[in-house]
């Protein structure tokens, strides 16, 4: 653990990375040089609009969750939350800024598993009274019987994961804000790599599908800078 500075200072330094890490995770086709340009403000040719705004999404929301850790304004809550999802899924998700229920739409949307076929998360309810119910006892939990802030943190990114609050962005807002919990600790930020894609979607399955979170908690640890793989045996 280190200082609050030192933490946004080396996610700062990071950024590209981060955004495109992100990217390739939601199946994005741009390519890191890609992104280093497009968050230089200058365009990419031969790619979707639609690809091009979630990169800039995703780097709009990691520039704000760096300015918002920095300045102390960021809190483990459902504004916050809220906050970064409008940013990351705009012009993406059915409704943006809000709980499933709370805007007119009261669809449930479930998780596609593959051959497994599909995780159904808690019923969208008009009001999104039942989502705001267990947001509030989900993170009261967290912080109450969890005494790190690093495993706090994965377990709230799990958490949201697993409850699907928004229409989508879900996975991502998730990430942003165990991102924020860490760095508010002077912990450094966790960014899944591009290349462990696979690895993560795998994952990701896996928890939908048994609730154990003890597989998913031991990948995240292992995407930290900080890790250190244990030594084989000889």
């Amino acid at each position: 653990m280190h200082t609050i500075e030192r933490a946004v200072w080396r996610y700062q330094h990071a950024l590209p990375g981060f955004v495109w890490d992100a990217a390739v995770l939601e199946g994005n086709p741009f390519t890191y040089p890609e992104v280093q340009t497009l968050m230089d403000g200058i365009t990419v040719g031969g790619r979707k609009l639609s690809d091009e705004r979630q990169v800039i999404n995703l780097a709009e929301s990691a520039r704000e969750l760096a300015r918002v850790v920095k300045s102390g304004e960021f809190r483990l809550d459902k504004p916050t939350s809220d906050r970064f999802q409008q940013i990351i899924a705009q012009g993406e998700a059915l409704e943006v800024g809000h709980f499933r229920g709370e805007g007119p739409l009261t669809l449930t949307p479930g998780v596609n598993l593959g051959e497994y076929g599909r995780y159904m998360p808690p019923p969208t309810e008009p009001g999104g009274e039942n989502l705001r119910r267990i947001f509030s006892q989900g993170v009261k939990a967290i912080l109450a019987e969890i005494e790190s802030p690093f495993e706090q943190a994965m377990a709230y990114f799990l958490f949201a994961a697993l409850q699907q609050f928004y229409f989508d962005g879900n996975k991502r807002t998730g990430r942003t804000m165990m991102n924020g919990h860490l760095m508010t600790h002077g912990i450094d930020a966790i960014s899944v790599p591009a290349a462990r894609r696979a690895e993560f979607n795998a994952m990701m399955v896996d928890f939908y599908r048994t609730k154990d979170a003890t597989a998913a908690f031991a990948f995240l640890t292992s995407c930290h800078p900080d890790f250190e793989e244990p030594p084989g045996i000889l």
